[in-house]
């Protein structure tokens, strides 16, 4: 009778741990999808920000369209003069990894941006390729570490692990701890942890507005570099949550047009 009680009880701690497991995997899920618009246009400015204080500026149009199922994202760069043309596609698709290409007008060339390169700085800024498509949800185990508050917001607070090697190389980071605030489910802050396990960025989300449809968006993106100080700061100027664009804009070959 003993050996059963305590058979039990290792099962119902087994299955509380796992579901633990699955209900922080839900709210990454869910968060997500808070902000999921597979059909925009918006205008916005990079500021990059060094170690000490002084500014780049950076102006972007963006635009999202969804075509039989992959999300494609075309980022352009409209200035200054140094940086003007410079541009980004990314196809998210939804069963493998993101498709990037890049334009440099520079080089008049236009390339893939193979796996290495994902986790990598964005333009000089602190945030990286990696962060201008959707993460793949199935590349990390997630768990849930004690709530908190943040901006006066109740907040779940999950783990997300890369689950290998190859992994925290296509992102450039081992971990990331998420502050996702309950009822609706937006993301308040991201602390990303290196491939030593030392804290390496902090990214804070602010400044959310419903649109016309059930969605949020956020105006305001912060990501600063503990270790070297360094920050970058994205504003949102103008926002529509749709995109009449075509989808011969988006290929791979129009990125010089």
């Amino acid at each position: 009778m003993k050996k059963i009680k305590i058979f039990i009880l290792l099962s119902i701690c087994l299955f509380t741990i796992d579901a633990f497991a699955q209900t922080a995997l839900e709210i990454a899920d869910k968060a997500s999808r808070a902000i999921d618009f597979e059909s925009m246009e918006m205008a916005s400015t990079l500021t990059i920000i060094d170690s000490k204080g002084r500014e780049r500026i950076r102006k972007i149009v963006t635009a999202t369209r969804a075509f039989n199922g992959v999300t494609k994202t075309i980022i352009r760069f409209v200035a200054p003069a140094e940086v003007k043309g410079t541009t980004m596609l990314v196809f998210d698709n939804q069963d493998s990894n993101d498709d990037m290409w890049i334009y440099l007008p520079a080089l008049r060339k236009i390339r893939r941006i193979v796996s290495s390169e994902r986790g990598r700085s964005f333009m000089g800024s602190e945030f990286t390729n990696a962060d201008m498509g959707k993460p793949n949800l199935e590349d990390f185990n997630y768990k849930l570490l004690p709530d908190a508050k943040i901006h006066g917001n109740n907040c779940w607070v999950v783990e997300a692990n890369c689950k290998d090697q190859d992994i925290e190389d296509l992102y450039g980071f081992k971990r990331q701890v998420s502050w996702i605030e309950k009822g609706n489910y937006l993301c308040h802050k991201i602390e990303y942890y290196d491939l030593d396990d030392e804290l390496h960025r902090i990214q804070t989300i602010k400044d959310y507005r419903k649109q016309s449809g059930n969605g949020f968006f956020a105006f305001h993106l912060e990501k600063k570099n503990v270790q070297n100080g360094r920050k970058s700061i994205l504003k949102i100027d103008g926002f529509q949550d749709n995109s009449k664009m075509n989808e011969s804009a988006f290929a791979p070959n129009k990125l010089d047009k």
